[in-house]
């Protein structure tokens, strides 16, 4: 089955289960950008709980603008202190130094777009991963789709609408916090490196 998802900043676990269980995958960039979700945003398990880490994005005047238009506002070093907040939270996970070379130049790369940035994402998460991923992107915005022929995962995008609970695994601070559902997919990688695969393979998603 082909699915249809928006490519987003170092996306959910739920993005990813949806993905390595599909077919095809086709990313959604024909829509409008919305704020207070996961296109510019994700979340870890830092010292602290759960953290937010949020690529300040340059407002416009128009109302209405699409995801593939908008820039990145070059103005705060957002790199560095997410880089930073990754290094505190998974430094002592099991396979944050195998991955970091992998990860390092995306925060080190100066990007315009917002899209350009979560495409290099996929893609280098795509190698961590081992996943070997052929996609499409969309050249038109559908409000529905033939479910028949795809299946729709685009509001994953929206937090508030993405309910699955997954399989716990170890997690760095779980002592302190408990397992956190449905982080970044990072969290999963950085504590369970090659077998984050067989992970989201066997995980089970529940859409609203």
């Amino acid at each position: 089955m082909n699915t249809l998802i928006h490519p987003t900043y170092f996306p959910s676990i739920s993005h990813f289960v949806a993905m390595a269980q599909a077919d095809k995958i086709t990313f959604e960039i024909e829509d409008n950008f919305q704020k207070q979700t996961n296109r510019n945003r994700t979340y870890i398990y830092s010292p602290n709980g759960i953290l937010l880490l949020n690529i300040p994005i340059k407002h416009s005047k128009e109302n209405r603008q699409k995801t593939k238009e908008i820039r990145i506002e070059p103005d705060f070093d957002w790199q560095k202190q997410h880089f930073k907040s990754l290094e505190a939270a998974y430094r002592s996970s099991p396979f944050f130094e195998f991955f970091e070379d992998d990860l390092r130049p995306l925060f080190e790369k100066k990007y315009e777009f917002l899209l350009d940035l979560n495409f290099e994402v996929l893609d280098i998460v795509f190698k961590c991963l081992r996943m070997k991923v052929e996609y499409n992107k969309t050249t038109e915005y559908f409000h529905q789709v033939d479910q028949n022929n795809m299946s729709d995962y685009r509001n994953l995008v929206e937090g508030k609408k993405d309910i699955s609970e997954f399989e716990k695994y170890t997690q760095v601070f779980d002592d302190k916090y408990g397992f956190l559902n449905n982080l970044s997919i990072l969290d999963l990688l950085f504590n369970e490196g090659k077998y984050a695969m067989d992970y989201l393979k066997e995980q089970k998603l529940i859409i609203k």
